[in-house]
């Protein structure tokens, strides 16, 4: 399944780039990701609530993101994101855990894996445009490849998930003085089931006529509360990115 997500996105890349003859851009951004939270109860409801930052660590883990743009018109575009984030550290559970069907014992060295990977595409609008402010809104849709991993010694037990997820799109763009700007970007949507957030703020210089440079802060929060799964995750981010427009 992942292997199909990958050519379709593949796909979808290949088109935007192919449409897109002048105005076209890639941005790559890095950076270091810390867990301030990551906390698991599957089955939601009769499993062990536990956390999982506290098994893996804090951090910081590596992370990094492939944007892809087109501007569709002078006010409309569409984007796409490649977001993987994979983390597997050994650590030990405080208390014994029930988690996805198995048992595992507390004090005893525990390796757990905690993957969410990102697809998503883009429609945004620009809704104002003067000299100083620019702000667009738009839909998102995002598929989900998450999984939760526990293993203790041949012992393993995983819960994955993938699925789509729609999602509100803001982006914010403060020119405030000559190749400086300032920069928002957010998707996020709320239900009684469950959320999710990611919010950039962000720092950026123009380098050459085609190359930006930017740097900040990005959060990445949510999760869902239900009968199968309990899992609410909270990632901060340094980041810094680099753009070029063609």
């Amino acid at each position: 399944m992942n292997k199909l997500i990958l050519i379709v996105f593949g796909v979808l890349v290949a088109n935007v780039s192919i449409a897109a003859a002048e105005d076209f851009s890639i941005e790559f951004e890095s950076g270091a990701a810390w867990q301030s939270r990551n906390d698991v109860r599957i089955p939601g409801d009769d499993g062990t609530r536990f956390s999982l930052a506290d098994l893996t660590g804090e951090g910081p883990y590596p992370a990094y993101r492939i944007y892809f743009n087109h501007a569709l018109t002078a006010r409309s575009g569409l984007r796409l994101l490649y977001a993987p984030l994979r983390i597997t550290e050994t650590g030990t559970l405080d208390t014994p855990v029930h988690f996805a069907g198995e048992n595992f014992s507390s004090g005893v060295s525990t390796e757990g894996t905690y993957q969410f990977n990102s697809y998503r595409i883009t429609y945004h609008y620009l809704f104002h445009d003067s000299p100083a402010w620019q702000w667009r809104i738009g839909l998102t849709g995002k598929i989900r490849d998450a999984e939760i991993k526990l293993k203790q010694g041949s012992k393993t037990a995983s819960d994955d998930n993938l699925g789509f997820v729609p999602l509100l799109y803001l982006g914010g763009q403060w020119q405030f003085a000559g190749r400086w700007r300032g920069l928002l970007d957010m998707d996020a949507l709320g239900s009684p089931q469950g959320r999710a957030i990611d919010l950039a703020l962000k720092l950026e210089v123009d380098l050459a006529d085609q190359w930006q440079l930017a740097a900040g802060y990005r959060t990445v929060e949510g999760g869902a509360d239900n009968d199968d799964v309990y899992t609410f995750a909270w990632f901060n981010y340094a980041v810094a990115s680099l753009s070029y427009h063609f």
